[in-house]
C-alpha cells in the first residue's frame, strides 16, 4: 500500500474540524553494492527490486541489461518495508558512475537522496515556541507568490519564505529544487543574523522528509505547504516538535502535528480537538 491514514486538523470557514488523509508514504531505502554503502534514496516504498535495477543502470552503475542483480534484502523495518538492499554486482562489470564515485542526483526531489546514511538531527536541541494565527498563514502564502518573480517568468521554480511571529517577510529565495530553497532562506536569515527571529517557514508544493530537518535544525516552530505532506514528514513534525500545516490554499488548511501553537485553537477548540 502507498499510503496511510493520518488524522488532522482542517481549518476552514474559521472553524476547525478533524479530518483522516491518506498521506503519501516516504521511507528511506539504503543501498550497497558489494556490502559497500553506495546511497540512501527517499521513495514509496514498493517494487524497490525494480528501483534498484532503474536507478543503477540509468547512473551508469550497473548496464548488463541481460544479466538482473543479485539483490539481497537486508532489513525491514516495523511496517514490514524494505529499509536496505545490497546488490552484487562482479566487480568487473561496474561502470564509471561507481568508479568515479561521483554522489548522483536525487531520483526523488530531496535532499537528502545520495547520502550514503540518513543524516538525523540532534533532538537535545528544540525548536522556539510561537502563537500564530490560521489566517495569517494564508497572508503569508499570498505575499511569497507576489514576490516568486522566477516562477512568473518560467512557471519551473519552488519558493521558501520565512516570516516572524508577527507575520513580517524576512526572507524569501527560489530555486528550482524545494529543499534548495529552503536552504537559501535559511542562509540568509542567518547572513542577516535574523534566524532566531524566524517562526515560520512556507514553501510551494509538497512536504517530505528533509525539509522537515531543515526546519528542525534552523529551529523555527511552524512550516507551512501550499501542498501534501509524506507520511515521514508528519511523523518527524510530531516527534521533533514542530507544526505542520499543509494543503494551504484556498483560505484552507490541514494541521497534522503540535496545533498547540494555533491561535484559535488556543482559544476556542483545544478541547474538543482532543476527543
Amino acid at each position: 500500500m502507498a499510503t496511510s491514514k493520518y488524522q488532522g486538523i482542517k481549518y476552514h470557514d474559521h472553524q476547525f474540524g478533524k479530518v483522516i488523509d491518506d498521506l503519501t508514504l516516504e521511507e528511506g531505502l539504503r543501498i550497497s553494492v558489494n556490502g559497500k554503502p553506495l546511497t540512501v534514496t527517499m521513495r514509496t516504498p514498493g517494487d524497490d527490486i525494480e528501483l534498484v535495477h532503474g536507478l543503477l543502470y540509468s547512473e551508469d552503475i550497473y548496464s548488463d541489461v541481460d544479466s538482473p542483480l543479485e539483490t539481497i534484502l537486508e532489513q525491514e523495518n516495523k511496517q514490514g518495508f524494505v529499509t536496505g538492499i545490497n546488490v552484487k554486482v562482479d566487480a568487473n562489470k561496474l561502470g564509471d558512475g561507481y568508479k568515479n564515485s561521483r554522489s548522483f542526483l536525487s531520483v526523488a526531489s530531496c535532499g537528502i537522496c545520495g547520502k550514503q546514511d540518513l543524516d538525523l538531527p540532534d533532538q537535545s536541541a528544540s525548536v522556539t515556541d510561537a502563537s500564530i494565527n490560521p489566517e495569517s498563514i494564508f497572508q503569508m502564502f499570498r505575499l511569497m507568490k507576489s514576490k516568486q518573480q522566477a516562477f512568473k517568468q518560467s512557471g519551473g521554480s519552488h519558493a521558501a519564505a520565512a516570516f516572524n511571529e508577527e507575520g513580517k517577510l524576512l526572507s524569501i529565495k527560489e530555486d528550482i529544487g524545494r529543499h534548495n530553497a529552503v536552504d537559501k532562506v535559511v542562509g540568509d536569515l542567518i547572513l542577516n543574523k535574523e534566524l532566531d527571529q524566524a517562526k515560520c517557514v512556507t514553501v510551494s508544493g509538497r512536504i517530505s522528509y528533509e525539509i522537515i530537518i531543515k526546519t528542525f535544525r534552523a529551529k523555527i516552530p511552524v512550516l507551512a505547504a501550499v501542498s501534501a505532506p509524506s507520511t515521514l514528514a508528519v511523523d518527524f513534525a510530531k516527534e521533533l516538535g514542530i507544526t505542520l500545516l499543509a494543503f494551504c490554499r484556498e483560505d484552507k488548511l490541514t494541521c497534522y502535528s503540535h496545533p498547540e501553537r494555533l491561535e484559535m485553537v488556543r482559544v476556542s477548540t483545544r478541547e474538543n480537538l482532543k476527543s
